[in-house]
C-alpha cells in the first residue's frame, strides 16, 4: 500500500482524485475500500467546499444499471457512473417524476447547508441508448421516460437504516431535523420509514423527495409557506426533540437569501418547465425562493406546530 500512502499525502491532488486511485488500488488488491472512507468523506459524500458552501453539482452519465431498490413508487436503483462511483439513482420518469427531483435536491442541499450529513447529490445523464437490453419491461419503460438529466445519492457501501428503537439521538441533533422537516415540509421521515442511515458511526439523511407538498399544485403557497406543519406530529425525531427552539435560533441565522437563491439556481430549468404549472423557469424559480424566504421569517409558526405535537408524545 506504498503508493496509496504517498498519494495520500499529496497534496496538489485534489481529495477525489485521491480517492479514486485509492479504491481501483484496493479493489485490485481485493482489499476492503471502507477504510479510506472517512478520510474523504466531507469533500467526497457532502459535495461542500472548506468553506462549508455548496459546491456547483457535477454531472455524471450513467453507464450501468445494476439492480432495482423497490422503495415506494418511485423506483430508485443502484447504479454505476462514469466516475467510478455508484450511485442510488432517482429517475425523472417515475412517480411525481421532475418535481420529485426538485425537491430531493432542494431538501438535501438545504439539510447540508444546515450542517447535517448528506451524500454527495449529483446530476446524472441517461442516454437514450441506455437500457434497451434490459429485460425487466416495467423497469425498461422508466429508463425510456428518464432519458436526460436524472439525479442521484453517492451510494454509502454498508451503511445500515437508523432504527429508532434502537439508538437513541441527541436532542439538539434530533431537533435540527425536525426544524429542518417542518421547514420543508417533508412528509416522510417516520418511525415506518426514517430515511436515515448509519454509516462510518454517524447519522445521514436521505430521501427528500416528498418534501415542498405546495409544488404539486402550486395554490394558496404563499399560505403554506407561513403556515405550521402538521405531519411533522408522525416524525420519527419529535420525541428526542427537546431543542427545538434552540434549533430555530441556530439553523434561521445560516440561510441567507444569497445561499437561497444559489441553491435555486441549480435546479434545471426543464425539470421545471416539463410540470407546465408555470410559464417560464424564472417564474418557478422565482416561487421556490420566495417559499423558502417566507417559511424562513415566519419559523415560529412551524416551531410552535412541532412543540405543540411533541406536548402529545411526551
Amino acid at each position: 500500500m506504498i503508493s496509496v500512502s504517498i498519494l495520500l499525502s499529496n497534496k496538489s491532488i485534489t481529495n477525489r482524485g485521491k480517492y479514486q486511485f485509492a479504491a481501483k488500488i484496493t479493489c485490485e488488491l481485493g482489499l476492503e475500500f471502507d477504510v479510506f472512507a472517512s478520510t474523504f468523506e466531507k469533500e467526497l459524500t457532502t459535495g461542500m467546499d472548506e468553506n462549508n458552501k455548496i459546491l456547483q453539482l457535477r454531472t455524471v452519465n450513467v453507464t450501468r444499471y445494476v439492480m432495482p431498490l423497490r422503495e415506494g413508487g418511485s423506483l430508485p436503483a443502484l447504479a454505476n457512473a462514469d466516475d467510478g462511483f455508484s450511485y442510488v439513482l432517482k429517475f425523472r420518469g417515475a412517480g411525481q417524476r421532475e418535481k420529485a427531483l426538485i425537491a430531493e435536491l432542494l431538501g438535501g442541499e438545504i439539510a447540508r447547508m444546515l450542517g447535517l450529513k448528506v451524500p454527495e447529490l449529483v446530476f446524472a445523464n441517461l442516454d437514450e441508448a441506455f437500457g434497451r437490453s434490459e429485460g425487466d419491461e416495467e423497469i425498461q419503460d422508466l429508463l425510456k421516460g428518464s432519458q436526460g438529466m436524472n439525479l442521484a445519492l453517492h451510494f454509502l457501501s454498508k451503511a445500515l437504516t437508523f432504527d429508532p428503537g434502537a439508538s437513541s439521538l441527541d436532542p439538539f441533533l434530533a431537533s435540527k431535523i425536525v426544524w429542518l422537516d417542518a421547514f420543508i415540509t417533508n412528509v416522510d421521515r417516520t418511525f415506518r420509514n426514517t430515511n436515515m442511515l448509519i454509516w462510518n458511526r454517524e447519522l445521514w439523511l436521505i430521501d427528500h423527495g416528498a418534501s415542498f407538498l405546495f409544488h404539486h399544485s402550486w395554490e394558496n403557497w404563499e399560505k403554506q409557506a407561513k403556515s405550521a406543519f402538521p405531519m411533522i406530529k408522525d416524525h420519527v425525531c419529535l420525541p428526542a426533540a427537546s431543542m427545538l427552539r434552540e434549533a430555530d435560533e441556530a439553523l434561521k441565522t445560516i440561510l441567507s437569501q444569497e445561499k437561497i437563491n444559489h441553491l435555486i439556481n441549480l435546479i434545471p430549468d426543464e425539470w421545471i418547465l416539463e410540470s407546465r404549472d408555470v410559464e417560464t423557469a424564472e417564474e418557478g424559480k422565482a416561487i421556490y425562493k420566495q417559499f423558502l424566504l417566507d417559511r424562513l421569517n415566519h419559523s415560529e409558526v412551524f416551531i410552535k406546530g412541532a412543540e405543540d405535537a411533541r406536548k402529545t408524545l411526551v
